[in-house]
């Protein structure tokens, strides 16, 4: 079987293009700010993360109500021409986790099986895109920047979100979208909103 690229894998079974988009664009901001402030990573994990992003929510087409593993299905079945198979798996399973229980060892033969470096970066890129995926949501609106600002002594990662107009977000979702970031890069995530001037 023809293995499909990650815009081929986007045209044939995502339902939610716009959704998509802005997760892309959110999850490069915080990729780019992460590199500057936290932790340098590579242009090929950049690519990775922008793939996951892109076909992260592609299981919607199956189910809605344990999509993330659909997602993950379907970028396995079909393969990424794009992408050599560990680095498939790779975005295989940050789709999986940019929602729901965070990675398990006990629980995913995937995960298990990858090397340290390799379950850092499902970690890490799935801990971007989970905060990317929470960010991109009607209450909050349209965020035109996101800075980062670090206190290694303290281990406080603040995430600074620029938005159009004034926002009280939803607290208990940002909780819940933070804490693979914070697994991720050993951090403790405080997220604060303001408005452009």
């Amino acid at each position: 079987m023809k293995k499909l690229s990650t815009q081929e894998l986007f045209n044939k079974y995502c339902t939610k293009k716009e959704h998509t988009k802005e997760v892309c664009r959110l999850s490069l901001l915080i990729f780019e700010e992460v590199n500057k402030n936290l932790k340098e990573m590579s242009d090929r994990k950049k690519d990775i993360l922008t793939s996951a992003a892109t076909l992260h929510d592609i299981g919607y087409s199956v189910e809605e109500d344990s999509h993330n593993k659909y997602s993950q299905k379907l970028i396995l079945n079909e393969g990424l021409s794009d992408f050599s198979q560990k680095e498939t798996e790779i975005i295989s399973c940050i789709c999986r986790y940019h929602r729901g229980e965070l990675p398990d060892k006990k629980e995913d033969k995937i995960y298990k099986d990858f090397d340290k470096d390799e379950r850092r970066t499902v970690k890490r890129l799935g801990g971007i895109l989970r905060i990317a995926d929470g960010l991109e949501d009607d209450e909050i609106g349209q965020i035109e920047d996101i800075k980062i600002n670090q206190n290694e002594e303290d281990y406080i990662t603040e995430f600074v979100i620029y938005t159009k107009d004034e926002v009280i977000p939803d607290i208990k979702t940002i909780i819940r979208k933070k804490t693979l970031f914070e697994y991720g890069f050993r951090t403790q995530v405080v997220l604060k909103f303001r408005k452009i001037k």
